[in-house]
Formats: structure tokens, sequence, C-alpha cells
């Protein structure tokens, strides 16, 4: 896929951050965007911008882990444009907190969104994009898809999956000479929000977390980042980094090996701020 121009582009999670860059940015290529969000407000506010651009633009509600909507949602935008050319996987959700401390629904919670939620995209939509004849999936890992962090035990699980999940689909592509491409996005810190809106599990100190992911690790804007998504989306890129941060931190992954975990466990201690007392 060398052009947007005149695509079909899916974006889950188009409300805020991410998503919404990557709705601006397609449009700007001269692409149509279905945009969705459990966010309506949010939704309302992108769709608004991309009309301003001049593109097309159909926008639904949508809670990506619920598989019968999503299903209905993917027949409704193929129906209303007629083709559908790329899907991209956006939508996610943060779990902070240490394991023991979280409950096995707060686990199911992100992991039906972050895992279930980039399946079920990827699964209804895929037909289309085969039968498009120049298609394209893009899922949205992590930076912490490629290395673990204490207190991400739920949000890494998630991330992880996506990975592989998205490693393998594209080994399939291969194989079965389909004409889709697919790329994994690990993004580093980026100013989305994503902490202040994910959720935590009970004593952590919320506004600590917030505010050190806010001012210290969130670096990049989700403009930039969604214009180096779309470049990798349009040169068939396997797998893409976003962000200084995901490149450093990911060499020094492989550099140090398994040892990088107790190397990360001792850091984080001077790092991540104490628990809230019962």
């Amino acid at each position: 896929m060398k052009s947007l121009n005149d695509k079909v582009v899916v974006i889950t999670g188009a409300g805020s951050g991410i998503g919404r860059a990557l709705a601006l940015e397609t449009a700007r290529r001269g692409g149509a965007v279905a945009i969705s969000d459990v966010n309506e407000a949010g939704l309302n506010e992108t769709v608004a911008l991309v009309k301003e651009i001049g593109a097309e633009v159909k926008a639904d509600k949508l809670d990506v882990s619920d598989r019968a909507a999503f299903l209905a949602y993917a027949d409704a935008v193929a129906e209303h444009f007629g083709r559908v050319n790329v899907i991209i996987n956006n939508a996610g959700v943060t779990m902070t907190g240490d394991f023991e401390d979280m409950t096995l629904d707060e686990f199911d919670w992100i992991m039906g969104i972050n895992v279930n939620g980039v399946v079920t995209g990827t699964k209804v939509f895929l037909p289309h994009l085969i039968a498009s004849g120049d298609g394209h999936v893009v899922n949205i890992s992590s930076l912490f898809g490629l290395v673990s962090m204490p207190g991400q035990s739920a949000y890494n699980a998630s991330k992880y999956a996506v990975r592989g999940f998205t490693e393998a689909l594209r080994e399939e592509m291969l194989i079965n000479k389909h004409p889709v491409g697919v790329t994994c996005v690990h993004p580093g810190g980026i100013k989305t929000g994503i902490s202040k809106n994910g959720r935590k599990t009970a004593g952590q100190n919320s506004e600590a977390l917030d505010r050190i992911f806010e001012e210290k690790l969130a670096r990049m804007t989700p403009d930039k980042a969604a214009r180096v998504i779309l470049g990798a989306v349009q040169r068939n890129q396997a797998r893409i980094l976003v962000g200084i941060d995901a490149h450093i931190v990911h060499n020094f992954g492989k550099f140090a090996g398994s040892r990088y975990q107790d190397i990360v466990a001792f850091g984080s201690k001077r790092v991540i701020p104490a628990k809230k007392k019962a």
C-alpha cells in the first residue's frame, strides 16, 4: 500500500490520543475513515476535526470487547463504504498495580479490550481486507510488548499477546499469498492521557503515577506518532517502534538479556510511588 488516497481506514479508540491523530492524518493523506470509541463526546470532536479537513467519515459508539457489536459494526462499515482497506486496532486501556493486589475481574477487563478487541477487530474485517486486493492490518501493541515492567503485569500480558498474534498473522498472510500487509506497532511514551484514563488496583497512588507518566515518560505527541505509524503502513513494515524511548529500552532489553528484569526491578524502587496506607 503505497498511498492512503481513496482508501477506507477503520480506526478504533479514535475519540482521543493516537486514535484521533491517526484519523486526522489519514484524512490529510486522502483517505476516508470509519472511527469508533466508547466515548461519544470525544468521538464527536474527532468527527468535527476530520470534516474540517474535508474527508468522508463514519462514526459509531463501539465497545471493542463486545464481540456481537463488533461484528455488526464491521458489516455496517463495509455496507456504507463498499470496501475496507485498513483496520487499525488502536483501542486500549491500562490496569496498573501489582498482580497480587489485582482481582481476576480487573485482569479480565483489560484482556477483553486489549486482546479480545484486537482479535475480534482483525477477524471481522479480514475478509474485507482480502477482498479489497490492497489491505492492511495495524495492531497497536506497546513498548511493554517488548519488555516487562513492575506494576504492569496485566498490561504487559495483553501487549505481548497482541505482538505474538500480529506476528503470526503476518506470517499466515505471506504463506497464503493474501494481499494484506500486517504491522505491529510498539509506541513508547505518547502524550495521550492513557494513564489518567486507565484503572489502578486498590491502594495505588493514582495522582503520583499519572504525574510520573505525563511529566517524565510521555514525550512524543500523538500527531507525530500517527505520522510514524502511517508511514510504516505505506512501507509495509512488519514492526515499528515509535519514539526514541522505545528504541532505547528495546535495545537495552536485547543487550542485557533476561538480566534486564533485575536491573528494572532495582531501578523501579526509586521511581514507583509507595502505595497508600490502608
